[in-house]
């Protein structure tokens, strides 16, 4: 487990070196009192680890540009993955800036390291942009300025998640979005770009339909175990619409079977990962024996309760359905 005394931890990712794992994490400091104000004091830790159980703590690995800067990633860094390109490790994030629409108007960016403790930023524009001709935007779908439904109208734009094609022909990034003119807490899609060279993007439909029920599919994982493909994703149960809690109840991790690393996948047939429901954003992770544990924290806040730690490997494989369950 790790858990910082000073320091809430919340969503992750892991990489691996083929040594130790790497966990990089949302941190902010716990002098703030409020949890709910940890989202634009957010920084990536970095622990590393040769079980997934024991961890050493680095420091702050990543955080925001200087607050004076131009940038669209000067305010807070949120939810990314972590690759290695043949040549250095690539780290693809979110990010929110000081200008704009605050947390609402989310953008994606890269930063390279050596070592996956020291950054160097990418370019200063996003890596890929939202467009509205599929996923809603500020422009086409404005936030309220006050009410219950701010983060419903959200620039959702996030968690972008970098995988090479099993073809070898170029890079897929996978991103949480929501689809333009679908409905409230109805309207989570996976977004899907695609690059030659990790720098350059051309972003296509969804590869989801919505209404399922979702109002996001955060923290996006695609995996294959035991030749099969599943793909793993988060949402707040305060994020569903009510037909959805009525027929699968409250969860917040879920998976779905389909035939490929791009799906497709009937959204709609989801299942929720039962042993823990309040487990959120939590890695999907392969040991060295191959088998597949997830490690994440729990979402205890709406509780008044403390979750912020990572917990403990919690074994997993895949039902006779393909839908991921404790082993």
């Amino acid at each position: 487990m790790l858990r910082l005394d000073d320091l809430w931890v919340w969503d992750s990712w892991v990489a691996d070196d083929g040594d130790l794992y790497h966990l990089f994490f949302l941190q902010a400091p716990r002098a703030l009192v409020d949890p709910g104000t940890r989202h634009t004091a957010a920084r990536v830790g970095h622990a590393t680890s040769p079980d997934l159980v024991s961890w050493t703590y680095l420091g702050e690995s990543f955080g925001p540009a200087d607050s004076g800067a131009d940038r669209f990633d000067n305010l807070a860094i949120w939810t990314g993955s972590v690759l290695h390109d043949g040549a250095q490790w690539r780290m693809f994030y979110t990010a929110v800036s000081t200008t704009g629409h605050h947390v609402y108007d989310q953008r994606i960016g890269s930063a390279l390291s050596d070592d996956l403790q020291h950054w160097r930023r990418g370019g200063p524009d996003p890596a890929v942009r939202v467009d509205g001709r599929w996923y809603k935007t500020l422009a086409n779908t404005p936030a309220p300025t006050e009410g219950p439904d701010l983060e419903g109208s959200s620039e959702t734009w996030r968690d972008p998640l970098v995988f090479a094609d099993a073809a070898g022909d170029g890079w897929h990034m996978l991103i949480s979005a929501r689809a333009k003119d679908a409905a409230r807490n109805d309207d989570g899609v996976v977004a899907h770009a695609t690059s030659s060279d990790l720098e350059h993007w051309i972003l296509g439909e969804p590869l989801c339909a919505p209404g399922a029920g979702f109002g996001q599919l955060e923290v996006l994982q695609d995996r294959q175990i035991d030749g099969r493909w599943v793909l793993v994703f988060t949402c707040h149960p305060q994020e569903m619409t009510a037909e959805r809690i009525a027929r699968t109840g409250n969860y917040c991790t879920w998976s779905v079977p389909g035939p490929g690393p791009l799906g497709p996948w009937d959204i709609d047939a989801a299942r929720p990962f039962t042993p823990e429901p309040d487990l959120f954003a939590a890695p999907l992770v392969q040991q060295r024996d191959g088998s597949w544990v997830l490690i994440g924290f729990r979402n205890l806040e709406p509780q008044g309760l403390d979750g912020f730690e990572i917990t403990d490997p919690i074994p997993v494989t895949l039902d006779a359905d393909g839908y991921l369950v404790a082993r």
